[in-house]
């Protein structure tokens, strides 16, 4: 075994990598960028090497100062984890010319697999069934669309390499393949420095089951299984299982057979994982889609079913120790299933919030932020793989996930409650992320049935989510900032009753104090209170008042303020006579708050800042940026005719495209970015004058009462 292992990677992967280097005893090395100089990997690590500035081409994706960070540091081996250089021949061979070993596949091998035209036709020779579509590579855009045509829509354009989802386009319209084509040689060009790619036949309703396979330098090859992979977004997973609830015994082995088949095709060593696509209503017609040459985000539920560590036999096989057991020592136990921890928001399309009215289409979109406060499930079965900490920086430089919780059982329904039992125990606040997506997801008849398919969340995105914020949640907001606003007692203990805010008026009615607040992509909503925080009446919006209270108590960080639980990050509302339990965070006069799983935040709202800040000087017509990102592609210049629905721009993060359209026909009058340009989120981006208008839209009228 190795004495020093260097970590090529970030986030969580770097953290569960070191767990491992830990328990078997071996001193781990951690690189980092700046923008990761107080991460969570750094901190676990034993040593710790900066690599360069943020942007990962000049640090993660540097193979020079890799290895030179190995060097300085004495590591024998180099784990590159997933993403970044962990499929990147190149960097294989780098790592073997200076002396060390890379834990991982030859670099033939991860060269061979990465190219997925090859690795089709490697497999096939080998007995491997395999997806119809193209053959070849270099095929330019109209032998591309030729080949489609004779394969038959709709196809699935791919990337020739790399892998993870991106670059990868459904089309299901001729009249769309020019555009489709162009999108993904652009994606594939960003994400793996190569646009060449192959067309598949696209079959409806399909099941992507994986096969997760174990080979030494010795001829041993084993496969551990298979994980169901079919609960995905735009090509991307989010949730995993094993074993499939589709799969029986007989089909089980017949592909753990062909998976092993295709790792001796290219002398694979190392952990890797052979990937099926399988007709749901006969998955005894499985066929190859593709080979990842490394580790996957999923493993987690192949270890606590098979109870090997994946990156200890990684390490083991890349010291050149022999597989100690064979396919007949391998046996499943139990159910597990993982969820995906993103940085992002989900909204509705084309409305004005989850539950508004709009197309129906859910658009994932990045977030970025601080962790302020975090909270991770634990208990029976339950285990969190995560990057995450206390003050952590999320930005859009990097892959959005963020952590996974895997839940393991003696079955299937055991598996998936306590998963929906551990998100609801996790609280990420600071970041938008999409915990509670995922969570209604679980709870999903189809997916509790077992019934599942590639399409499934897309189908489905619009009805898993919130219809509302809660008012008691506006409620606990409007009381937190009504708390912030009484004064402190004095030495003595007391307090000036005129500085109360209790509206409290001589001879008079109480008089109501308005907070406006806004959580994103919503409207404002004004929360009326009358009283002081430890009891008053609180109205939400056009809702009759109700009685509330922020319930006191003393924590140890919170020096006993008002609806402080005891516990550090926790407040407790009594609302209409139920008390409610949220993780709390206050962070620059912004309120965080979260329970089961979900979370807000919600911002004071000054209608009159609002709409000079927001694009009230643009009125409706201003088009803004959904997302903080760098504009890539800029396809109008200002005074063009548009039409509804045409592409105007793209803006892109955390390696996602996200296209900006036209909402009706008229003339972009004003277009405020160029491509490279970085945005922030609802910054304007352009304007567009509908057609048969003198002039651009206004502002609504909102001014009002003043908000606090």
């Amino acid at each position: 075994m190795f004495d020093t292992v260097l970590v090529a990677n970030r986030g969580e992967i770097a953290v569960r990598v070191i767990r491992t280097l830990r328990r078997l005893g071996v001193r781990s090395v951690a690189v980092y960028s700046d923008a990761d100089a107080g991460a969570r990997h750094v901190r676990e690590a034993d040593t710790a090497v900066r690599i360069g500035p943020a942007p990962a081409a000049e640090s993660y994706l540097s193979i020079e100062r890799l290895l030179e960070a190995a060097g300085r540091t004495g590591a024998q081996a180099v784990h590159p984890g997933y993403g970044f250089l962990a499929e990147n021949a190149a960097f294989a061979r780098a790592v073997a010319a200076a002396g060390l070993v890379f834990v991982g596949p030859p670099a033939g091998a991860v060269e061979l697999m990465g190219d997925k035209i090859r690795a089709k036709e490697t497999v096939r020779a080998a007995g491997v069934p395999v997806v119809p579509g193209s053959s070849g590579g270099g095929l330019t855009d109209a032998e591309l669309a030729a080949a489609a045509l004779d394969v038959g829509m709709p196809v699935l354009l791919k990337p020739s390499a790399g892998g993870g989802g991106k670059g990868m386009r459904l089309v299901r319209e001729e009249t769309r393949l020019a555009e489709e084509i162009a999108a993904a040689r652009r994606e594939a060009r960003g994400a793996f420095g190569d646009d060449t790619l192959l067309v598949e036949r696209w079959i409806d309703r399909p099941r992507h089951i994986e096969i997760q396979v174990l080979a030494d330098g010795h001829g041993g090859v084993v496969h551990l299984g298979e994980r169901e992979c079919s609960l995905q977004r735009r090509h991307q997973k989010i949730v995993e299982e094993a074993p499939s609830p589709l799969l029986d015994d007989t089909t089980r082995a017949a592909m753990g057979e062909a998976a092993v088949r295709a790792a001796r095709s290219c002398g694979y060593t190392g952990a890797g994982t052979v990937e099926f696509i399988v007709p749901g209503g006969d998955p005894r017609a499985y066929c190859f889609m593709e080979m990842n040459t490394r580790l996957q985000v999923e493993h987690p539920v192949t270890e606590l079913v098979t109870g090997l560590d994946l990156v200890e036999w990684q390490l083991r096989v890349a010291a050149g120790e022999p597989l100690p057991f064979g396919q007949e020592d391998v046996s499943l136990t139990g159910h597990a299933v993982e969820a995906r921890i993103c940085a992002e928001t989900a909204r509705l399309a084309g409305g004005a919030g989850g539950g508004g009215a709009g197309s129906g289409r859910v658009d994932f979109l990045p977030s970025a932020g601080t962790v302020h406060l975090l909270s991770e499930p634990s208990g029976e079965g339950v285990r969190v793989d995560s990057g995450l900490a206390p003050g952590t920086e999320v930005g859009t430089g990097y892959d959005p996930m963020l952590a996974k919780v895997i839940a393991h059982g003696p079955d299937r329904a055991t598996a998936l409650r306590r998963l929906r039992s551990a998100l609801a125990g996790t609280a990420v606040l600071g970041v938008e992320t999409n915990t509670a997506f995922l969570r209604a997801l679980l709870a999903h008849p189809a997916v509790v049935s077992g019934e599942l398919d590639t399409g499934l969340v897309d189908r489905e995105a619009a009805a898993l989510l919130p219809a509302a914020v809660p008012a008691e949640v506006y409620g606990a907001a409007a009381l937190l900032r009504h708390a912030a606003l009484e004064p402190a007692p004095s030495p003595a203990g007391w307090t000036d009753p005129f500085s109360v805010p209790s509206g409290w008026r001589l001879g008079g009615e109480p008089a109501w104090t308005v907070h406006r607040l806004r959580a994103p992509g919503r409207d404002p909503v004004a929360v009326r209170v009358r009283g002081r925080a430890a009891g008053a009446e609180v109205r939400v919006g056009d809702a009759p008042a109700v009685q509330a209270a922020l319930r006191t108590g003393a924590g140890p960080d919170t020096g006993g303020g008002p609806g402080e639980s005891g516990e550090p990050g926790r407040v407790l509302l009594e609302w209409d006579g139920t008390v409610h339990s949220f993780a709390h965070a206050r962070a620059d006069g912004d309120q965080w708050l979260g329970r089961d799983g979900q979370s807000w935040h919600l911002t004071g709202h000054d209608p009159v800042e609002a709409a000079l800040r927001g694009g009230g000087a643009h009125g409706a017509d201003a088009l803004t940026a959904p997302m903080p990102g760098t504009v890539t592609v800029v396809k109008v210049s200002a005074g063009e005719e548009v039409t509804a629905g045409q592409s105007l721009l793209v803006v892109e993060a955390m390696k996602m495209e996200h296209v900006i359209a036209a909402p009706y026909d008229g003339t972009v009058t004003e277009l405020d970015v160029t491509p490279g340009s970085t945005v922030a989120m609802d910054q304007v981006l352009a304007v567009v004058e509908p057609r048969g208008t003198g002039d651009a839209g206004t502002a609504p009228n909102t001014a009002g009462e003043a908000s606090r």
